[in-house]
């Protein structure tokens, strides 16, 4: 690390000088760089540094009257500010003594209120500074803050990840996946608040209480099950599909206000549902009523008047003989309550 300047530092080895003065620098009365501490080493590369003139790798900020190597010789004992000419222009602050023998100038420097950006800048770390140095307190802070951030920082992932997941469970149906009523009347309230078009479809699953009765209630959750996936695949992934009761569907289609569209997706979900199926080798034969209403961007309606208009529809299609689609229309009397 001597770089030519071969006589110890101070009476002490390279290694030894290194490990209390990690940023000393060496200069000869030339104004040459002749040795470096490890930090600065590693901070500049000891190509770097050695054999150039000192006043050209740093700028003198403070004592300001230093323009020129004779100049330099004469800061000994003065309080010095100095930084790179160089990008990242680190600024340094130190202390310059004179060597024996009038051999140049032993420079001790530290980064002042900098060394946390020249830290980050310049990757160091606790081995870069001497063990006396606060700045090891410092970066011990520092990393045990860092540390106790980033575990927050994760705890509140996962937190973040739970509440979600907890949400989503508070929405879900059990045991089709599809979203429950309270999730459905909070699509079709923030749909009407938008005053955006849409559609509702009611469906009610027509014999499906003799599938519980003949083959119990583990047929009856496999037929809800089948159901929703039908449903599911024959909607977009902009729709809402809601279980909102035993046997009782809400659909929501954003933007879907053509009746004909709408009649021809109901009457595909019903051709579907028709399909028979097998639980156990037992078939499975049930069909299913459906009522549906488009709503325009203007419709005042609240969602509980649409849901009981759509819910009028579905139930004339039972009225007319089950596995049917009824569009809503006022004249349709009102559904019997529960």
């Amino acid at each position: 690390m001597d770089g030519g300047m071969h006589e110890p530092l101070l009476g002490l080895d390279d290694v030894s000088a290194g490990r209390l003065m990690p940023m000393y620098m060496c200069v000869s009365p030339t104004g040459h760089i002749r040795k470096v501490g490890p930090t600065l080493t590693k901070i500049l590369g000891r190509d770097g540094l050695i054999g150039r003139r000192f006043l050209e790798v740093f700028t003198l900020r403070r004592p300001h009257s230093v323009l020129s190597t004779a100049d330099l010789m004469g800061v000994s004992g003065a309080q010095l500010s100095l930084s790179l000419r160089e990008a990242p222009h680190t600024q340094f602050k130190g202390i310059a003594v004179l060597l024996e023998g009038a051999a140049g100038l032993l420079f001790n420097l530290s980064f002042g209120i900098s060394v946390a950006d020249a830290v980050r800048t310049h990757q160091l770390s606790y081995a870069d500074f001497a063990p006396t140095d606060l700045v090891v307190e410092m970066l011990f802070l520092t990393e045990a803050k860092t540390a106790v951030m980033d575990e927050l920082k994760r705890l509140n992932q996962r937190l973040h990840q739970a509440k979600i997941a907890a949400e989503d469970q508070a929405l879900t149906d059990a045991v089709t996946g599809l979203r429950n009523r309270r999730a459905m009347e909070r699509v079709l309230r923030r749909i009407l608040e938008m005053r955006a078009p849409f559609s509702l479809m009611g469906m009610d699953l027509d014999y499906f209480k003799q599938v519980n009765d003949s083959l119990g209630h583990a047929a009856g959750d496999f037929v809800l099950d089948r159901v929703g996936k039908i449903l599911t695949a024959e909607t977009r992934q902009s729709d809402t599909v809601a279980r909102v009761g035993g046997d009782e569907f809400v659909l929501i289609f954003p933007g879907l206000v053509q009746d004909e569209k709408l009649s021809s997706l109901a009457h595909r979900i019903l051709a579907r549902i028709e399909e028979p199926m097998a639980f156990e080798g037992n078939p499975c034969r049930i069909s299913a009523s459906i009522g549906t209403i488009t709503v325009a961007p203007d419709d005042s309606s609240a969602a509980q008047v649409l849901l009981a208009n759509v819910d009028r529809a579905l139930y004339r299609s039972k009225q007319l003989g089950r596995g049917r689609v009824t569009p809503f229309d006022p004249t349709i009397g009102a559904a019997p309550a529960d």
